[in-house]
């Protein structure tokens, strides 16, 4: 099978996937602003046409998951690390904070007010606040957060990947995946712990074994 890899919100193309051997895929790079639909409809044009192990870190979850589901294309295993599908644990308590809080901050923010935004996402996001000393360094970067499609509100339900054999990887790290996750498990799902990394455990050398013994699994279930 040929495998894909998609990229979240920051790092694009092979430099999302720092442990993956270059040769093994192909390495998405959407457009850092492209909307949701504008992935799937490229996941589609770029990549039908033959049997596939779709990877997808992030926000990328989100147009893996729902071009997986059209049956565009052929996928026949989802590795999903840190997957941002809010939309399958609506209502868990985690969750719901997350996003109460960068729709404060978007409001901030669409008022004109990026510092205050940034003062709401930093500490959601990087785990300090805002220090106003850093805040010319890092006004780019909250620009950026200000602009990121949310990875909620996009029709994602948690019985769609159904059917398809999908490994979830968290980092143990943070209830939020780790919600989503067990979401996923209870619609047919598994899910590994690399922990070390936080919300990129596709940069730790754990993370080949794990994602090795499941497509041997696949296989072998492909067999019978």
């Amino acid at each position: 099978m040929r495998h894909v890899y998609v990229h979240g919100s920051g790092r694009t193309g092979a430099q999302a996937w720092p442990t993956i051997d270059p040769s093994s895929g192909t390495f998405v790079a959407f457009d850092k602003d492209a909307a949701v639909p504008e992935r799937v409809a490229v996941l589609e044009a770029e990549h039908a046409g033959s049997p596939l192990t779709v990877f997808a870190h992030s926000l990328g979850g989100v147009p893996a998951a729902l071009a997986a589901h059209r049956g565009v294309l052929d996928v026949r295993a989802l590795v999903l690390v840190e997957p941002a599908l809010y939309d399958v644990a609506r209502g868990h308590s985690a969750i719901e904070r997350h996003i109460a809080i960068v729709t404060e901050a978007r409001a901030q923010a669409a008022a004109g007010d990026l510092r205050a935004f940034w003062a709401l996402m930093r500490p959601l996001m990087f785990g300090g606040p805002l220090e106003v000393d850093r805040w010319s360094d890092e006004r780019a970067a909250a620009e950026h957060w200000a602009r990121v499609t949310v990875p909620w509100g996009h029709g994602v339900r948690p019985g769609m990947l159904r059917g398809i054999p999908t490994l979830v990887v968290t980092g143990g790290w943070n209830a939020e995946y780790e919600a989503i996750a067990s979401v996923l498990v209870d619609n047919g799902g598994s899910h590994q712990v690399v922990a070390g990394a936080q919300h990129r455990p596709q940069d730790l050398p754990g993370f080949g074994s794990v994602v090795a013994a499941f497509l041997r699994t696949v296989a072998e279930d492909l067999r019978c």
